[in-house]
Order: C-alpha cells, then structure tokens, then sequence
C-alpha cells in the first residue's frame, strides 16, 4: 500500500462520505418519525395490508413482518438505507479507475514509485474506509433514533445488530463488482448511470425474485443475501445465501487485480 495515495483519495472521498452518511441518517430518521403513528393503528395497518397484492408486499420487503412492531418497521426502511448503501458503494467501485483513465492522468500516477497492486490496494482501502465511515454513522445513530421513536416497545439488540453489521459484506459486493466491471468495460466515461444501473439493478432482481416465488435470483443479490425481513424473522443471517454474495465480491476482486495488472493503460498524448 502507498501511504500518499491512500491519504489522497480519502480526502477526494471525505466529503462524500459525509453527504451520503448525513442522507442515510437523515432517511431513518424521516420514515422513524412515522412510526409511533403506525404503532398506535396497528389493527388498522395489518387490515390495509392484507388489501395489498402478494406481489406489492414482496416487492417492499414486508410480507411476513409486523409493521407496527418497532424492527418490523425498520426492517422496511433499512431496504431504503441499503439502496442508498449500494449506490455510494457502486460510486465508488466504477469511479476508482475509471476516473483517472477519463482524464487521462493513469499514466501520470503509475510513473509514480508504485507498483499497480500497490496503487490498487491504496485506492480500494481508501474507498472502503469512507464506507466504513458512513457505517460508523448509522451505527451510531440509528440505535438513537429508534430509540427515540420506538414507542414504548423492547428492541431486540441482537437483531439490530445483525442488520447494521451486515451493511460491509452488503457494500463490498457493489465495490469489488463495481471495479471488476469498470477494468473489464473498454471505458466507463460515467461512472454515476453504471452505479445506478448496477445498484437499482440488483434490488429489481430481489424484488422479481419475491413477487415470482420459484426463480432463485437472490441467489445473486445482495438485497436477498442480507434481507432485512428475513432477519428480523429468524434472528440471524442466511449464511449460505450471505456466503454466496462474500464468494462473489472476493471473486470480483481477485478480477479486479488480475486485470489492473495486465490492462493496458490510456496515456496522454
């Protein structure tokens, strides 16, 4: 790792890191606000449910949990923590190489007294630090908040836990496929449609693979490796179907290497 280049991308990247934490909070503390509204109709919330299509429900993650039951609730927002979660990831994966090929500064950085692995190295652990950063701050404020608006209920520590503790394997996968996809792409000019298509992507994929009940597409979405609703249900993670989605991200990387390494790189003319 080359300490001048980690240091340099996580300052380009703190900023960021500060808007995308201050979106995530500020979206759990919206719908959180709601809640004791929806605790207090709960029979009235559990009768329009069943009025909604099988489908709809699915779609949305709340099937099967009680949403006037305080994680209940959250387990249906926390889907849109993670959309956010995935697109800063996504961001970050086809922005890592992508951008300096754009401008055509690669060249520049690689005359540098780096190897490529080094340089690599730096960059993604520069970007999974400023994930970790915006982790840190649902982390530490969402217990807060729902807290705050829990209503009087008990909330299952445990349970909560498991779902904040699955947002770094659930971001690692966006970033690592995030920057495979970037090296194997002739040229990725924007950056911000790939993160988008591949974030909103993989969350159509869960929400088909509910509504369709047989086809197995969560297999390969992250939305359904570390699906909230399932959590909140039986207390702990899918291992084999969570498993699945690290096998891919560390797959994602190890390509991700492979292709730094032998890629040719744009140079200034």
């Amino acid at each position: 790792m080359s300490p001048n280049i980690y240091r340099f991308e996580l300052r380009m990247k703190r900023r960021s890191a500060v808007i995308w934490s201050l979106a995530a909070v500020g979206v759990t503390l919206l719908y959180m606000v709601f809640f004791p509204t929806f605790a207090n109709q709960a029979a009235l919330l559990r009768e329009l449910m069943t009025r909604f299509p099988r489908e709809f429900l699915e779609a949305f993650g709340i099937s099967r949990v009680d949403m006037s039951a305080v994680l209940g609730f959250y387990s249906f927002l926390f889907l849109f923590v993670q959309l956010l979660m995935a697109v800063q990831a996504s961001l970050y994966g086809f922005g890592l190489v992508s951008v300096e090929e754009a401008e055509m500064t690669a060249d520049f950085l690689l005359t540098r007294p780096v190897t490529r692995a080094q340089a690599l190295t730096s960059k993604l652990l520069a970007a999974a630090t400023a994930l970790l950063l915006t982790d840190l701050a649902l982390w530490l404020a969402t217990p807060l908040i729902l807290h705050a608006f829990r209503h009087g209920q008990t909330i299952d520590v445990r349970t909560l836990g498991l779902m904040l503790a699955s947002l770094p394997p659930f971001q690692a996968f966006f970033l690592f496929v995030g920057v495979a996809v970037s090296l194997l792409a002739p040229r990725v000019r924007n950056a911000t449609s790939y993160a988008l298509g591949l974030a909103f992507g993989m969350y159509l994929l869960a929400a088909f693979s509910g509504m369709a009940g047989d086809v197995k597409l969560e297999w390969i979405t992250p939305f359904k490796q570390f699906d909230a609703q399932s959590i909140v249900l039986d207390r702990t993670w899918d291992l084999p179907l969570a498993s699945l989605g690290l096998s891919i991200a560390l797959i994602a990387l190890v390509v991700s290497y492979w292709r730094y390494l032998h890629r040719d790189i744009p140079a200034a003319a």
